[in-house]
């Protein structure tokens, strides 16, 4: 490294001008390498939970197909999911650990519900 960070040159205002232009999924991606890198735990798990989901969404389902024959037969592009469908998937996640919190509280789980709060706040940060 050049002694300037991991952002180069630019610093934070690098940083803060590739946010504006970065999709959320983009930046979704990055930090979950910088979580990773820094042991995050909370944040490197909903992270790649919420990108497993942004994955699930895009899947293309087989309803009304044919058989596939021959190599490859299987290899369907996938949706496109645009940064107001992303939140989408994101909010519908958010509610989920929302939910459970609730759960949690409700049953008087208190270290839970704190843990799932953690993970809330890091899905505000894309909503």
């Amino acid at each position: 490294m050049n002694g300037r960070g991991i952002f180069g040159a630019r610093g934070w205002e690098g940083v803060a001008r590739w946010r504006a232009m970065a999709t959320v999924r983009e930046r979704m991606q990055a930090e979950l390498k910088a979580a990773m890198a820094a042991r995050e735990r909370t944040t490197v798990a909903v992270l790649r939970t919420t990108l497993a989901a942004l994955s699930n969404a895009e899947a293309v389902t087989d309803v009304g197909s044919r058989p596939a024959v021959g190599a490859f037969a299987n290899e369907v592009a996938r949706r496109h999911l645009d940064d107001d469908a992303v939140r989408d998937v994101i909010a519908a996640e958010r509610a989920e650990l929302q939910a459970a919190g609730d759960e949690y509280r409700a049953l008087g789980q208190s270290t839970e519900a704190d843990e799932l709060d953690a993970r809330l706040a890091v899905l505000a940060r894309y909503l």
